[in-house]
């Protein structure tokens, strides 16, 4: 029997991949046959992850891209199509959090998560969708967009209002663009993560507050990077083909609590 989950052949690019989770995606989907493109603003952490990967036998390209700005995300699937070839899956990961009280955050603060988390996933979503659609039309496949949203955008914590809204509204934008992507051969569904232990966040975890976090998961545990794994393949590959406006949700239990 066929591996569904294989993605020899496909091309996957990955925003948000100098670090953390993107970094953990990349590498999976390289693992399993994908060539990927990994986007960030900043290219010097891309160009040591594509070793790692080619060092493992993957297929990686380093692309310059902020998810901010209509015109680099354009160049950045140009860059990618033309070292890479076209991209079947995008990973709309690229995110950030400002942690501060509501009557605290300032329009700049709001601004900065919204134009990355939603604005960002908004314009690479489209240019993927435009080009897989037109793809689609000529007789030839369609993809898969995944967005990374987050079981805050389903439930809220303090001090993170920017992050829980914007995490909200890309899972509402994932499943609009579901619905209309649908007869174009586009596939868009939503990974969302519960708490994930990273390098960034290991310290609070630690902490009194960390730990009580902790308790109140059902299974008693954080989750790791490699947790994802099943969920982005899952969403990767033609295992999913019939699935689309789906979140996939991988959290302990956190939201059944």
């Amino acid at each position: 029997m066929a591996n569904r989950f294989d993605l020899s052949g496909k091309t996957a690019l990955v925003t948000g991949a100098s670090q953390g989770l993107g970094a953990g995606f990349a590498k999976t989907l390289a693992e399993a046959g994908a060539k990927v493109a990994l986007a960030a603003r900043q290219t010097g952490k891309l160009e040591a992850l594509k070793g790692e990967i080619e060092a493992a036998g993957g297929t990686a390209a380093a692309i310059a891209m902020d998810v901010t700005d209509l015109d680099s995300v354009r160049a950045a699937f140009d860059a990618t199509e033309a070292e890479l070839g076209t991209v079947d899956i995008l990973v709309n990961n690229a995110g950030i959090a400002v942690t501060k009280p509501f009557l605290e955050m300032s329009v700049e603060d709001w601004d900065s998560v919204l134009d990355t988390n939603l604005k960002g996933c908004f314009l690479a979503g489209q240019e993927a969708a435009r080009r897989m659609a037109a793809r689609h039309s000529e007789g030839g496949e369609g993809g898969s967009i995944i967005n990374i949203a987050s079981v805050l955008g389903q439930s809220v914590i303090g001090h993170l209002s920017g992050y829980c809204t914007s995490k909200a509204a890309l899972i509402q934008l994932t499943k609009s663009m579901a619905l209309e992507l649908a007869r174009v051969g586009v596939r868009v569904n939503a990974l969302a993560p519960g708490y994930i232990e990273t390098p960034i966040n290991t310290d609070f975890f630690h902490t009194p507050a960390g730990e009580k976090l902790v308790k109140g998961i059902p299974q008693r545990q954080l989750g790791q990077s490699e947790d994802l794994d099943g969920g982005l393949l899952l969403l990767a590959s033609e295992a999913s083909k019939y699935m689309t406006g789906t979140v996939v949700t991988v959290d302990g239990g956190f939201l059944v609590a």
